[in-house]
């Protein structure tokens, strides 16, 4: 291997300013940048004076309590440049300083989570905790690429397969959290390690998943296969330590070259189409509804009207589903929209009963109507 002397020279002198700068010991800069020397200059090519300095530092680390402190002069990113202008071929790992880097179209799909560096190659899924989620995505250490939440076992798990295909810069997922329903059987942790472990059945059925329902009907048989090919799930369930978690990212092992094949195969098209309001509200024959927060109590009451204005039915109860499913089973409801609106207010209704916030029921949901030309009245013949 040739180098340029001087180069190494200047590298041996960085090094031992870092392991000098008692600040650097604990820095994730000097151990990324260790990391980055010991790969690309291997134990039979270093020169003894620059052994010393590498293993020098290399013995003053302390765990990691920062990823960079913004230092005026970094000595260990000065180390690699010096030794790339000697002429070694340096792969640089993530540094703390990069700045955040979206990629227009990833992730492709609505979720929980937080996008941070696409070429990272660390995802972390912290299952049903979005509080772990959020925190992490805040303390992130540069090898994390994303950072959410995952709710169930089934559509949960298909779309964060197609987000992680999505990049193919990410070798490994840390699954992490607690699989917290479990009195209710979803089990979406369980079953996402279970699928990296041993894939889905002719029927597509998550094989030894746990889950209620951990069928993917939703993500190709090759696209499954392409995920567990080239992405490494770290099973970390039930762990909802920080530190824990961004030590697992820091140590995730790359899989070959950084980024893999890309997915590239067809999926199948969805159409999308674009929300509208109806040209105006129409009323529900079986009749109309008024609620009310009754704060005294602790209850909700919903009053149902015929379309004659007279009060036939008062339900009452603490949740918005003792409501509603009451009023459905009384036949008080025979328009889609109209239980739709009827859902959406009484959720309302009972988040304003549990926090104390004033509750005042919306109108049904109709077009925004033109403003009436000046002088005249809206609607008038």
């Amino acid at each position: 291997m040739e180098f340029r002397v001087s180069g190494i020279d200047d590298a041996i002198a960085h090094l031992r300013d870092a392991a000098g700068a008692k600040k650097c010991w604990a820095c994730g800069c000097l151990h990324t940048s260790l990391t980055t020397i010991e790969t690309g200059l291997p134990t039979n090519a270093r020169p003894a004076a620059f052994a010393d300095a590498l293993n020098a530092a290399r013995e003053c680390l302390t765990p990691v309590r920062y990823e960079c402190l913004g230092c005026d002069v970094c000595y260990p990113a000065l180390a690699v440049n010096a030794l790339t202008s000697a002429g070694l071929r340096m792969e640089q790992h993530l540094c703390a300083t990069d700045a955040i880097q979206e990629q227009s179209g990833w992730p492709p799909l609505a979720g929980t989570y937080t996008a941070l560096r696409f070429h990272a190659p660390v995802a972390i899924c912290t299952l049903t905790d979005d509080a772990l989620a959020t925190a992490l995505a805040r303390t992130a250490t540069p090898q994390i690429a994303i950072a959410g939440t995952m709710q169930t076992e089934n559509l949960g798990i298909e779309r964060l397969v197609q987000n992680v295909l999505a990049n193919p810069n990410l070798r490994s997922l840390i699954v992490a959290g607690a699989d917290s329903r479990q009195a209710i059987g979803h089990l979406p942790g369980q079953s996402l390690v279970a699928l990296a472990r041993s894939g889905i059945d002719a029927s597509a059925r998550i094989i030894g998943a746990m889950g209620k329902r951990p069928v993917l009907r939703n993500v190709a048989r090759d696209a499954i296969d392409h995920f567990r090919r080239t992405v490494a799930v770290v099973d970390l369930i039930g762990c909802a330590e920080i530190e824990t978690i961004l030590k697992a990212a820091r140590e995730c092992p790359e899989r070959g070259p950084r980024s893999s094949a890309p997915y590239t195969a067809k999926r199948t098209a969805v159409r999308t189409v674009p929300g509208s309001l109806p040209a105006q509200m129409h009323p529900d024959p079986a009749g109309y509804f008024v609620i009310y927060v009754d704060r005294e109590r602790s209850h909700l009451s919903l009053e149902h009207f015929r379309n004659d204005g007279i009060l036939d039915l008062v339900i009452e109860g603490p949740t918005a589903a003792e409501l509603y499913t009451t009023a459905i089973d009384h036949g008080m409801v025979s328009r889609l929209d109209h239980a739709a609106y009827l859902g959406r207010e009484l959720g309302r209704a009972e988040h304003a009963l549990r926090t104390g916030d004033p509750f005042v029921q919306d109108s049904a949901p109709e077009r925004p109507r033109r403003a009436a030309p000046e002088g005249g009245r809206c609607g008038a013949a």
